[in-house]
């Protein structure tokens, strides 16, 4: 592993006491929506009576236009979780007399986290909001209804008709995030992920000695002294076979296609952990291939155990095979952290530099 340059970012060492409360929220990265554009304001029959003109001709005022529904990306947001089901725009106001319009409705805009993809019903990406301040019209809001001055002519100079104010479309989509964190952490279950996060970060994922503790993707932010931030992600549980679908299967991995970086966590306790890796890896391949081409590392965490300290040589041979860096750590003890992360800030500018030379 090469030295740490003097120059490189230093991580800020987490002081204050992280929350007591029992409130935990996971990263909700994909939601099932209905939306639904503003009707149009309804057209106005008026015919126009004053004192000296009884016959002023129509006045009556057109109706305003619905409201869109709008997705606006933001770095502000970080999940899906305050976005309802249904979402529908406002209603433009009705046209009065006297020529007077009504009002069109404010258009409805709501913020997604920057990276969000929108798919139709048959799974087609329709927008993917890569960028910060991009927007999507999801439901654009009907237009309003015509009074019936618009409707005057030389044989029909007083009509009795108006145009409904017309409805807004109505249409569902499937909201993902596309980078749910800057780097992944991905392990078997019980292999210390969350155990990790909360000893580099303020996130606070449910830890337990049973398997699957972790049903969602929790994600912390690791800070660093030149004020940058990077998002550290404890992807639920793998086990063998999930690329069929076994145990999260398919959700989990969808969750580490969203990763830039990955970082396997394995349990160096356990007899023969280079298989741990194996299994992790072939997921992966069989899932997608191109995941084993992202930036990585091993992490070779419990080494507080006596069986860990035996069985690191023997792991480190196997992730030489790969060129890939290994680390031992303790997340429990806190062991080894410091090294981790200035690892995870190299692969946080690797991944950024890639995206700038692509553009």
């Amino acid at each position: 592993m090469n030295m740490i340059s003097p120059d490189a970012p230093k991580p800020i060492v987490i002081t204050k006491n992280k929350s007591q409360s029992t409130k935990i929220k996971p990263i909700v990265d994909f939601r099932t929506i209905k939306v639904q554009g503003g009707k149009g304001g309804d057209g106005c029959i008026s015919l126009r009576r004053l004192p000296k003109n009884p016959h002023g001709g129509p006045d009556g005022g057109d109706g305003g236009s619905g409201g869109h529904v709008c997705f606006k990306a933001t770095s502000n947001k970080t999940s899906l979780e305050h976005i309802s089901s249904l979402l529908k725009g406002d209603d433009g106001e009705k046209g009065i007399n006297r020529d007077c319009h009504g009002r069109n409705a404010e258009h409805l805009v709501i913020e997604v986290p920057v990276g969000t993809m929108f798919r139709s019903t048959d799974g087609n990406i329709l927008a993917d909001l890569e960028v910060e301040g991009a927007m999507f019209i999801a439901a654009r809001g009907g237009a309003g209804g015509k009074g019936n001055h618009y409707f005057a002519t030389d044989v029909n100079q007083a009509p009795e008709i108006a145009e409904f104010g017309a409805d807004g479309e109505e249409l569902n989509y499937t909201l993902e995030i596309r980078t749910i964190a800057h780097v992944g952490l991905i392990g078997l279950p019980n292999a210390g992920k969350s155990t990790f996060l909360r000893a580099i970060s303020r996130a606070r994922p449910k830890v337990a000695s049973y398997p699957f503790t972790t049903l969602q993707p929790y994600v912390g932010v690791v800070k660093y002294d030149d004020l940058q931030q990077v998002t550290v992600a404890d992807i639920p549980g793998l086990i063998a076979g999930a690329h069929r679908n076994r145990g999260l299967g398919i959700a989990f991995l969808r969750h580490i296609e969203r990763c830039l970086c990955l970082l396997y966590v394995v349990d160096a306790s356990l007899p023969q952990p280079w298989q741990q890796l194996e299994v992790l890896r072939y997921e992966l391949e069989q899932y997608d291939s191109k995941l084993l081409e992202r930036p990585s590392g091993v992490l070779a965490n419990k080494m507080d155990l006596h069986q860990s300290k035996e069985n690191l040589n023997a792991l480190k041979s196997y992730v030489d095979k790969l060129n890939l860096p290994l680390f031992p750590v303790s997340a429990q003890n806190h062991l080894g952290i410091s090294s981790v992360l200035h690892y995870v800030r190299q692969l946080y500018d690797g991944s950024n530099t890639e995206e700038v030379l692509e553009e």
